[in-house]
């Protein structure tokens, strides 16, 4: 008779877990709140891929900055409520520390550094730009090599007409 007891106790509990069970996890999934915003890269160039993860997403959102357009984030499945989204750095983007604002279903989030800009290079054009050699500079570098041609030049007219004594 204990036994009979004992087994109705423990089913009428498991049956109370299982039918609590399923109404916390809704809740606690519809809650959600957005944490840990990382941006991999954290730093890169301009016009360069960026990739954003955000925990506590389950249902995707968006991600925006000063420095890309406003992209999607979308549910990575298998994990527990984290999103992933990839965004291009604009190519005027300023060099420097930017945020991301992630707003997953109306929860916003926003990392004040999360990753940086580099500045450009300026390729392609050699010596011909403005912040490079200036007149003078090209002026004193021209002097500099033809007086060493000239000097080159009467070092072996010397050596010549030493031979010829």
């Amino acid at each position: 008779m204990r036994t009979t007891r004992a087994l109705a106790a423990a089913g009428a509990a498991v049956t109370l877990l299982g039918l609590a069970a399923p109404a916390a996890v809704a809740r606690d999934g519809m809650g959600a709140r957005p944490s840990n915003i990382v941006a991999q890269p954290s730093v890169i160039a301009r016009g360069g891929q960026l990739t954003v993860t955000v925990d506590g997403c389950p249902a995707g959102g968006t991600m925006t900055s000063d420095a890309f357009r406003s992209a999607p984030l979308t549910p990575i499945p298998g994990t527990n409520g984290v999103s992933r989204g990839t965004a291009t750095v604009d190519r005027n983007a300023r060099p420097g520390s930017h945020s991301i604002t992630v707003d997953c279903s109306g929860q916003t989030l926003t990392n004040p550094a999360a990753f940086t800009v580099i500045g450009g290079v300026r390729g392609g054009l050699g010596g011909s730009t403005s912040t490079g050699a200036t007149p003078a500079d090209m002026a004193i570098g021209g002097g500099l090599v033809a007086a060493a041609a000239i000097g080159g030049g009467v070092f072996w007219m010397r050596r010549r007409a030493e031979r010829r004594m």
